[in-house]
C-alpha cells in the first residue's frame, strides 16, 4: 500500500498508462527507455546528436568506415572511365594492382594531398577528380566540426552508485543514492531532484502514479566530493511503512535529475539517471569513500568505492 498522505506530481512528462512503456522510463545512462515509430528511420534521426553522442569508438569506426567507403567508390569511378586515363600509373599487369593505384590516387585526391606521380588526363576523369577534391574538402569540414563539437561539448562527468539504499538515518530511514564528479571539472551551484514512478492499484485498474520525493539537501554549492542524495521515509514519504518484501513485489522506479554549473564552460550541465526497485538494497549504508593522504594536505577520493556499502539492520518506527 502506498502511503495516501504523499502527493502525486503530475508534472514528470511520463504518462499514467504502464503499458506505454517497457522496462523502465530512465536507462541508466540517462537516455529515455523510449522507441519511436511512425515515420521513417531518416525522419526521426537526428546525425547530428547522433554522432556527438555515440562512444569514441564508434565515431572514430564511423569516419574510417566512410573514408574507406567514399574512396573505393571514386576508385570504381576511374577504373570504369580506364585508368588509360590516368596518368602515371603505368603498365602494370594485375588488374587489383591497378585498382589499388586508382583507390590510393582516389585517397591522395579526396584529402588534396597531391603527391603528383599520379595525374587526370581526359575531361571525365578531371571532371570526377575535380567532384572528389570538393566531397572532400566538404567531408573534412564536417568531420572538424564534429571533432570539435564533441571535444568542447560540456559535459556532467558524474558517476553514480549502481545500487540505491534504504539505510538508517537519525531515529528513521532514507532512501539514499550516491554521486561523484570523476572528471577535473569544477562543478557549483549542484541541484537534484528525485521522483519516483510505482504502478498501483486504483479501483481495479494498475495505473503508473509518480511522487516527488523530497530530499535532505535538494542543493549544494560545490560539487567536488561525493554527494549523497538522502530521502528520508517519514510520514509525508511514499515509502512510509514499505517493507522488504514491498520492494521486492512491487514495480516502480526511482529518477533522479542532476544540474549543476560547470564554470570553466560557465555554462550548465545535467545528467539523469534511474533506480529500478530491484536496484535498491534493503538496509545497507554507503561507505565513506574519502579521506586524507598520508602528510593530511589533500583529501583523496576514491571513485572505484562509490558503491561500496555494509549491511546494518534499520531503525524501527
Amino acid at each position: 500500500m502506498i502511503n495516501t498522505k504523499a502527493k502525486t506530481d503530475s508534472n514528470t512528462g511520463f504518462s499514467s498508462n504502464p503499458s506505454s512503456y517497457g522496462g523502465r522510463f530512465i536507462n541508466k545512462d540517462g537516455t529515455a527507455n523510449i522507441e519511436k515509430r511512425g515515420i521513417s528511420f531518416l525522419n526521426r534521426i537526428s546525425w547530428y546528436h547522433m554522432m556527438l553522442n555515440m562512444s569514441g569508438w564508434k565515431f572514430i569506426a564511423v569516419l574510417f568506415t566512410f573514408y574507406a567507403g567514399i574512396n573505393f567508390i571514386f576508385a570504381s569511378l576511374y577504373y570504369i572511365i580506364g585508368l588509360e586515363y590516368l596518368d602515371g600509373v603505368g603498365n602494370i599487369g594485375s588488374e587489383w594492382a591497378k585498382f589499388g593505384k586508382a583507390y590510393f590516387f582516389s585517397a591522395q585526391t579526396f584529402t588534396t594531398v597531391g603527391y603528383g606521380h599520379i595525374s587526370p588526363n581526359g575531361f571525365f576523369t578531371s571532371a570526377l577528380a575535380a567532384t572528389e577534391a570538393l566531397t572532400g574538402l566538404l567531408s573534412f569540414a564536417i568531420a572538424t566540426g564534429l571533432f570539435y563539437g564533441r571535444f568542447s561539448r560540456p559535459k556532467a562527468f558524474l558517476r553514480f552508485s549502481q545500487n540505491a539504499l534504504i539505510a538508517p538515518y537519525k531515529n528513521i530511514n532514507a532512501l539514499m543514492v550516491r554521486l561523484a564528479p570523476f572528471k577535473n571539472t569544477n562543478l557549483i551551484d549542484a541541484e537534484a531532484r528525485m521522483t519516483m514512478g510505482m504502478s498501483v492499484n486504483e479501483n481495479g485498474i494498475m495505473v503508473t502514479k509518480f511522487y516527488t520525493l523530497n530530499l535532505e539537501l535538494q542543493k549544494i554549492n560545490s560539487l567536488t566530493l561525493s554527494w549523497t542524495l538522502v530521502h528520508p521515509i517519514d510520514e509525508n514519504s511514499p515509502f512510509y511503512g514499505f517493507t522488504e518484501n514491498d520492494f521486492a513485489g512491487a514495480e516502480g522506479e526511482i529518477i533522479v535529475y542532476i544540474k549543476a554549473f560547470d564554470d570553466l564552460f560557465s555554462s550548465t550541465v545535467a545528467t539523469t539517471t534511474s533506480y529500478l526497485f530491484d536496484e535498491i538494497v534493503y538496509g545497507a549504508k554507503f561507505e565513506i569513500m574519502y579521506n586524507e593522504n598520508d602528510d593530511n594536505t589533500t583529501t583523496v577520493l576514491h571513485l572505484d568505492k562509490i558503491n561500496k556499502f555494509n549491511k546494518m539492520e534499520l531503525n524501527k518506527y
